[in-house]
């Protein structure tokens, strides 16, 4: 099915097998990622939305197999993994023009970006012009090597990751890249039946050697057609943008989120309903995304950083959250206004 035949089916329809995409990409992923079903519902938000993930974590949580498994669901998808090192440069990630000697002329060999899914593991490792050279790519779905634009596969999804322990010979990622990423969470670790589980499953072998495909790249294109047709009241429009502008407000934030935060967090919140297989959104969907949508675009003022020294990353975040609901508290419906003319009492 391609993309005007998607658009061309009408809206319940589109919605309906939508749902059942997203049902199948999240059982199939969940076969071998145990214990973490809303952490791929994020995920997979982001790729119903067309945007990019970055993960804070510690090594060894299943990062990689995630974004394995995810590819392994979708037919014909490639998964690429970049390792970042303080001398890698950015034609090991884009690819680069190398000379054929029996041609006589140079030719493109794309290098790991040109995926559908790609892990970029320790993105603050890389030197500021090599996390430059993935900013086009997450940005514009594309790469200009020598002067020419190639476009990437669709779908495109990034997954990146940052180790918080070890900070020695990193470069931290600019604001501007941080803002391409769509949300930022941490798979952490499974808990103990789960981590059983795990260790019993992959005594003989790893399961992803068995994972089969649960849908199509067209199938990502409708989950991704789909999305716009998830219902957003008015109240809880003016809800997303009164949080976002909060985060301007907030004492103890410098740079609060910029419309892109409001942007991303009416999209996610509408792919978020659909994975929950609702066609409307609701504020406890704003409330779940709030976090991990707008709190790594947020830039701290130093007496704050100062004062919670003592505190966990989320604990600070939570601070924040607090804050900004003070000052832009959740909708409440205004039940008279919307009652039907026909029961207003009779004018005399």
């Amino acid at each position: 099915m391609t993309a005007s035949e998607i658009e061309e089916q009408p809206a319940g329809g589109r919605f309906e097998r939508a749902v059942g995409i997203a049902e199948r990409l999240l059982a199939n992923t969940e076969t071998v990622v145990h214990g973490k079903r809303d952490e791929i519902r994020l995920v997979l938000a982001a790729l119903a939305c067309g945007g990019h993930v970055l993960f804070e974590d510690v090594p060894g949580t299943a990062k990689t197999v995630l974004a394995r498994a995810i590819a392994a669901s979708i037919d014909g998808a490639v998964s690429n993994r970049i390792q970042c090192t303080p001398d890698l440069q950015p034609t090991d990630a884009t690819g680069l023009s190398v000379y054929n000697q029996k041609t006589r002329d140079f030719e493109f060999r794309p290098g790991p970006i040109f995926a559908n899914v790609v892990l970029v593991d320790e993105i603050n490792r890389a030197m500021p012009k090599t996390q430059s050279a993935l900013l086009e790519a997450m940005a514009e779905r594309q790469v200009t090597v020598d002067g020419v634009t190639r476009s990437l596969p669709a779908p495109f999804l990034l997954l990146a990751t940052e180790n918080p322990i070890e900070q020695e010979g990193t470069f931290p990622l600019p604001e501007a890249q941080l803002d391409r990423f769509f949300v930022k969470i941490a798979l952490g670790y499974p808990d103990a039946d789960d981590e059983l589980l795990i260790m019993r499953e992959q005594r003989h072998g790893h399961p992803l050697g068995d994972l089969v495909a649960a849908a199509s790249t067209e199938d990502v294109q409708a989950l991704q057609a789909a999305v716009e047709d998830v219902y957003v009241a008015e109240l809880l429009e003016r809800w997303i943008v009164a949080l976002v502008r909060a985060t301007r407000e907030v004492e103890a934030v410098e740079i609060g989120a910029s419309v892109r935060g409001s942007l991303v967090l009416d999209r996610t919140a509408r792919a978020w309903a659909l994975l929950h297989g609702r066609d409307y959104v609701t504020a406890d969907d704003v409330e779940r995304l709030f976090l991990p949508v707008i709190g790594h675009r947020l830039l701290f003022t130093p007496s704050f950083l100062a004062e919670t020294r003592n505190l966990t990353a989320d604990e600070a975040l939570a601070l924040i959250r607090a804050s900004c609901f003070e000052l832009a508290p959740p909708p409440e419906p205004d039940w008279d206004g919307a009652r039907p003319a026909l029961e207003q009492p009779a004018r005399e």
